[in-house]
């Protein structure tokens, strides 16, 4: 069974009244302003570093700190924490961020002055954290660069009252390596679509650090709480201060789990999730203000305006690669007919 499938059935076997908003049937009420302002600076313009590369066998290194440099990343002296995607591992398809490319951001980090860099990850499909890290070929590749790794499904937690209030959470648990302010997280999602969300991506990669021993599996917690609402809100928290996507290999169709590799040949860089998230729904002709999540995010947790996105490297409009969507996202096109739903908007568009 996928976990579609499941969280489907999930719902209809009666787990609650929130899991009526996997089926999209649960209206919200949320104040004016569902978040903080004085929890957030203003939203400002931002850079963000498209960058060409085509194979994981290339000089990745040197590419990661090319785009670094390019978003004048500075991480001198910062205890560095990379969050890759490793919600499951299938050797057939692409649904991990690639190891060598992980590999590779540890040493550009360290050549850039971090004075240190660990690896964490929380498998959201998956209970057995070391089987997807080993069989994924992650393992190896953190030995290879010295690089520990944290089991973010496992760490010890500390609680964050959340400072937005799109989702039905009030608060999150968070391993307390990701909550220490001290902590530069690192988001590095493969560059997918996504069969509730349309598009997967650096905050929707948060929910990896959510740890799936208080928000069960496939964090289920989350999902029932409204999938788009809780990508907002877990990004808000969670705060990723810098993102890289891997689009070298990214994922269309039925993702995040089991659609189908496509080479875009694409890493996007920066320090603003919602400007990355917003210029890789842009490269996968994907309408960023159709995109429930990322048209709520951009109101306070960062820059969704293409035209106050400051693109290095790549330009956006030449470097498109068409992913496919499943039909019910056929809406996220540009130009395509609408869809009325949203977040915080009166429905919630489930999970």
């Amino acid at each position: 069974m996928d976990r579609r499938t499941f969280l489907l059935r999930s719902a209809e076997a009666g787990l609650g009244v929130t899991a009526l908003g996997l089926v999209g049937a649960r209206v919200l009420r949320h104040p004016r302003k569902p978040w903080d302002e004085a929890a957030f600076a203003p939203v400002r313009p931002t850079s963000v570093a498209v960058l060409r590369a085509t194979s994981y066998d290339t000089d990745l290194e040197g590419t990661v700190l090319d785009g670094l440099r390019a978003i004048k990343a500075d991480v001198r002296g910062r205890q560095v924490l990379l969050k890759p995607n490793f919600v499951e591992y299938d050797a057939s398809t692409a649904i991990n961020t690639d190891p060598r490319l992980v590999a590779a951001t540890v040493l550009a980090m360290r050549r850039l002055g971090a004075a240190s860099v660990v690896v964490g990850e929380g498998p959201g499909h998956r209970r057995d954290s070391e089987y997807v890290m080993r069989s994924s070929g992650l393992l190896d590749a953190l030995k290879a660069v010295d690089a520990p790794f944290v089991d973010l499904n496992t760490a010890a937690v500390t609680r964050r009252p959340l400072r937005s209030r799109y989702s039905t959470l009030r608060e999150l648990w968070l391993p307390a390596v990701i909550a220490d302010r001290k902590t530069l997280v690192v988001s590095m999602p493969k560059m997918k679509t996504h069969h509730w969300g349309g598009v997967t991506l650096s905050m929707k990669n948060c929910f990896g650090c959510a740890p799936g021993r208080i928000y069960g599996w496939p964090k289920n917690v989350l999902h029932w709480a409204g999938l788009e609402e809780s990508i907002v809100d877990v990004a808000a928290a969670v705060r990723p201060g810098l993102a890289i996507v891997d689009g070298i290999t990214g994922m269309e169709g039925n993702g995040p789990i089991n659609g189908t590799p496509v080479a875009a040949g694409l890493l996007v860089f920066g320090h603003d999730p919602v400007a990355v998230d917003t210029t890789a729904a842009r490269l996968m002709h994907v309408d960023p203000e159709r995109v429930n999540y990322l048209r709520a995010a951009k109101r306070f947790l960062g820059q969704g305006d293409p035209a106050h996105i400051n693109e290095a490297g790549e330009d956006v409009a030449r470097a498109t690669h068409q992913f496919n969507l499943m039909p019910e996202f056929a809406h996220l096109r540009p130009g395509a007919p609408t869809s009325t739903k949203g977040v915080g908007s009166g429905r919630s568009s489930g999970a």
